[in-house]
């Protein structure tokens, strides 16, 4: 990270107690997710947050296998834009384990996140929490298995196309692979598409994947499960589309 300014205000800066590997924003529909599953009649989409307590981050981290006793934990934290502010504490909480929680990807969607462990990806599914009259989200265990990433090894690079039609995941053992969501229907497998998939990034229109690793960036057409194009290492500097 940058250094920081000097006129930065310390009040924005919180620390949970665990090393931090992964972030993304919540979307808007997590919560209508939420409320049609414990509601009988439809729920019409929220429309875009307007207050502070619908803006919520997600974030991944822990001690790993180690003895430190720090946990491995998903965390939901609420963000207040107007104070540019994080909660205190985490919002919402669910521990994994022995295992350490490295990289997630939210579903655009609302259906809840992929978040990758040590050997496989697991599905959380979004809950709600209840405290001093304030609703808030969090996160709670699935039934959803996803059996085609169980002891795969460590997937170090995990997105969903902005549609959620198309998951990606690319593994430390630089194996690509493109699902279509929630078939989990396989639609491209390269398994040395690099040394190690650091980094995967659906165009907005869904049709092409690009990824980073060892070696030159390559940009692959999803439909026909070729690269395309290659990016040499030494132009790699951003990556994003």
């Amino acid at each position: 990270m940058g250094k920081s300014d000097k006129n930065d205000d310390a009040s924005n800066y919180k620390k949970y107690g665990v090393p931090l590997y992964g972030a993304a924003w919540v979307p808007p529909a997590a919560s209508s997710t939420i409320k049609s599953g414990s509601e009988s009649s439809p729920v019409e989409p929220e429309p875009a947050a307007s207050s502070a307590s619908n803006y919520h981050i997600v974030l991944a981290g822990g001690g790993g296998e180690g003895r430190s006793g720090i946990p491995n934990a998903l965390l939901v934290s609420a963000f207040d834009f107007t104070s540019n502010s994080l909660s205190d504490q985490p919002v919402g909480k669910i521990g994994t384990g022995s295992d350490l929680p490295y990289r997630i990807a939210v579903h655009p969607g609302g259906e809840g996140l992929i978040c990758s462990l040590p050997k496989s990806c697991r599905w959380f599914d979004w809950d709600s929490t209840t405290s001093k009259d304030e609703h808030s989200l969090s996160l709670k265990s699935s039934e959803k298995v996803l059996e085609k990433l169980e002891d795969v090894g460590q997937q170090l690079a995990l997105t969903f196309n902005n549609e959620g039609t198309l998951l990606a995941v690319g593994g430390e053992d630089g194996n690509l692979r493109v699902f279509k969501w929630p078939e989990m229907e396989i639609t491209l497998d390269e398994a040395n598409a690099h040394a190690s998939v650091k980094d995967l990034d659906f165009s907005p229109d869904g049709n092409f994947l690009a990824s980073v690793g060892s070696g030159p960036g390559r940009i692959w057409k999803v439909a026909t499960e070729t690269s395309i194009a290659s990016l040499p290492k030494e132009n790699v500097r951003i990556f994003s589309f």
